[in-house]
């Protein structure tokens, strides 16, 4: 395991911590396909994103982890900003830095992604022709599920007003007021809606997986651009490389991993479904996890 410092070239000035997990018998004096691997929203290298990387180097991968530009060890300010075209871009600065490593083989670059890392990792895929192979789990179109709900029953106009209080939410922030924030998770078990999303503040707020660098909110001015993302977007026309999505049975978010599968024109795309797991189940629980890795290396092992 390797801890390494990614200057990006996005335009921000931003630095991206990443960690990279190396297979048993690494040899730096050889080639290796790669998969990158983004964490969900609010999440950090350390939570699922890190566990799946580290899963996959088990199984002979070379693996990297990273946190989003704004959020975790890496660099930029506001801090939690939660903007999806660099969330976007950030999958692309990954790559852009393996292709530096002697050790990478450029031509074997996948890329994976749980819940919104997922739906970012796909719109990377979509922009950026160096990914070969794509995974998701648990997958979230953080468009669609602000847009449309968690189970998709909102219709997309009825999300207006999401987009008028991010917009009078950057009027306050530009007056000097101390930045306004919305969860991206529950931050108390009371406010949960459901069992599945009390799952999400159990996640990150108890030591079921919690940790320092991830508050489980963003910045509020996020919210215009996040209304109007569509991480699926032209996937009908440029989403062409081999994907494998996993979702649990149980997962209300199932709707968005449906929508890519669809929405993909890949001839090499797989749905994955894994009995009794939720949403949540994905990121940590076994045997969830295990039979997910499972599908997953074999996937990119044999597409790479």
């Amino acid at each position: 395991m390797q801890n390494v410092q990614i200057q990006t070239l996005n335009g921000q000035g931003v630095t991206i911590a990443a960690v990279i997990h190396q297979p048993a018998g690494f040899d730096a004096s050889k080639q290796y396909p790669v998969i990158v691997v983004a964490h969900p929203g609010g999440g950090v290298k350390e939570q699922a994103s890190g566990l799946y990387a580290q899963k996959l180097a088990e199984q002979g991968l070379l693996a990297i982890a990273f946190d989003a530009s704004y959020q975790g060890a890496s660099t930029g300010m506001p801090r939690q900003l939660e903007n999806p075209y660099i969330r976007t871009e950030d999958v692309s600065a990954v790559v852009d830095y393996l292709t530096t490593l002697p050790y990478v083989d450029a031509s074997r670059i996948g890329a994976m992604g749980i819940c919104a890392g997922a739906g970012y990792t796909a719109n990377a895929a979509i922009n950026d022709r160096r990914i070969k192979a794509v995974g998701t789990v648990s997958a979230v179109n953080i468009g669609q599920m602000f847009r449309n709900g968690w189970e998709n029953t909102v219709k997309d106009a009825d999300a207006l007003p999401y987009i008028e209080h991010g917009s009078q939410v950057r009027t306050a922030d530009a007056s000097g007021a101390e930045l306004a924030i919305l969860p991206l998770a529950p931050m108390r078990e009371e406010d949960a809606p459901n069992e599945e999303l009390r799952e999400a503040w159990e996640y990150y707020h108890t030591p079921r997986a919690q940790h320092p660098n991830a508050p489980g909110f963003m910045t509020a001015r996020s919210l215009p651009q996040i209304i109007t993302y569509d991480a699926y977007n032209k996937a009908e026309a440029f989403l062409t490389q081999p994907l494998q999505i996993v979702a649990g049975t149980q997962a209300g978010s199932k709707w968005m991993s449906d929508d890519l599968l669809a929405r993909a024109a890949s001839t090499d795309k797989h749905m994955h479904l894994i009995e009794g797991a939720n949403h949540m189940s994905l990121y940590d629980q076994q045997p969830y996890v295990d039979e997910a890795v499972g599908v997953l290396a074999e996937f990119f092992q044999s597409r790479l």
